[in-house]
């Protein structure tokens, strides 16, 4: 990426209701940077440089509301909250070859951006996307009021349908901005695209030229999400799946890097696999969850203290009281409140003697070469020591006794 050593503010001139002084504040010829590039995953699952064609500040317009027929209106409404305050504009080349690369190359510039400590993707509106999409020899149509990066893969996909419907029934395809209705999964036409003579640039008089070559030099960059991926195998020796999804995001890669020292390969596998589920289901952040207590159940898992079934009750425990506001506990003080400990061999021979016993069907199916029915009778015995016991060891126990018996 090559920054500009100056760069200049011009004025963009049109109108639109979104814009009420009539111009935007923003750099044409000579933007904050050029000519650089982010590397993401292709569909074919290769590397692959997505280039950044340019990179400058403008203004903010306002935000336009459409209240269409299915709102019982037909009007539209202005927010001018956001106007007038200043974004800054990334601008891609023409390398994105699909609805789901987009997705992914937006996913790995909010984590690239999230590093760098220049842009906090919690925040409500931090990062929008106007989408640009063409059929090879026909006109460009772009696609905004786009807020997540779910709603751009939908939103090009839609399109992608829709303009090669029209070129199979010999219609135009209208060079035009297009309106994005994220609930109904659908782009609708909202106004005819201006040509770039139309916007009818000129520098901005009121406004000095922006220099920046004194400090381009002094710029460290911290460890990147591709740096710190590469660096979480080789230090924790965990999976590159695993390390791709802990490094995707700031918060988590930090969460993970404190409850490593408990458990590295349980921690990858439990924060990546299992918490994100739990949280996700709970619309919870993983910066609510406390490190302390989830390293304490690493260290359970990792000791072979709980089963991976004991150990999701525990967790769920957990993340109930965090929702609730309360003070979270020990997961170990959990596991002996709720009795959710490895029960003893003396119980389990117990309790698989009463479960073969009550099953006499689910037994005879067994003898008889279903593999299948010995499932349902670990699955029995999980249930009645309310997964205290490992279901690998279940299986080879059953098996044992079932066989001692026939003897």
């Amino acid at each position: 990426l090559s920054v500009l050593p100056e760069s200049e503010f011009s004025r963009k001139n049109y109108f639109y209701p979104d814009l009420p002084k009539g111009y935007q504040i923003t750099m044409y010829d000579r933007p904050l940077a050029e000519g650089g590039w982010l590397e993401v995953e292709a569909d074919d699952g290769t590397p692959k440089r997505i280039g950044i064609t340019r990179i400058h500040l403008e203004e903010d317009p306002g935000r336009l509301v459409h209240m269409t027929a299915r709102d019982r209106a037909g009007y539209s409404l202005v927010d001018y909250n956001r106007s007038g305050i200043p974004l800054i504009e990334i601008v891609t080349d023409p390398d994105l070859r699909s609805p789901k690369e987009a997705r992914r190359f937006l996913n790995k510039l909010r984590a690239t951006l999230e590093y760098l400590g220049v842009f906090d993707g919690e925040r409500e509106g931090a990062i929008r996307v106007d989408a640009n999409i063409s059929i090879v020899g026909h006109n460009r149509v772009e696609c905004k009021n786009i807020s997540s990066y779910k709603g751009v893969e939908k939103a090009l996909t839609f399109e992608v349908t829709r303009q090669h419907n029209l070129i199979r029934r010999g219609q135009e395809i209208v060079r035009e901005t297009r309106h994005f209705q994220e609930g109904r999964g659908i782009t609708t036409s909202s106004r005819s695209k201006e040509e770039e003579n139309d916007y009818r640039y000129f520098p901005e008089p009121d406004l000095r030229p922006l220099r920046v070559a004194d400090r381009v030099d002094a710029i460290e960059l911290p460890e990147l999400p591709d740096a710190r991926r590469e660096r979480f195998m080789a230090q924790y020796g965990i999976s590159e799946n695993h390390a791709r999804t802990l490094t995707g995001d700031i918060r988590l890669a930090n969460f993970y890097e404190t409850v490593a020292p408990a458990g590295a390969d349980v921690a990858a596998t439990w924060v990546a696999d299992t918490l994100l589920g739990e949280l996700a289901y709970r619309s919870m952040r993983i910066d609510q969850v406390p490190p302390v207590q989830f390293s304490d159940l690493v260290a359970l898992l990792r000791d072979g203290e709980i089963t991976d079934r004991a150990g999701v009750a525990v967790l769920r425990i957990l993340l109930d009281q965090c929702m609730a506001g309360e003070e979270p506990a020990m997961p170990a003080d959990i596991v002996c409140r709720e009795n959710l400990g490895r029960a003893q061999d003396d119980a389990f021979a117990d309790i698989i003697a009463s479960v073969v016993a009550a099953n006499p069907a689910a037994v005879a199916d067994f003898t008889g070469g279903k593999e299948g029915a010995l499932n349902f009778l670990v699955g029995m015995v999980m249930k009645e020591t309310r997964g205290r016991a490992d279901p690998k060891e279940l299986n080879r126990r059953i098996r044992e006794y079932i066989t001692s018996q026939e003897g």
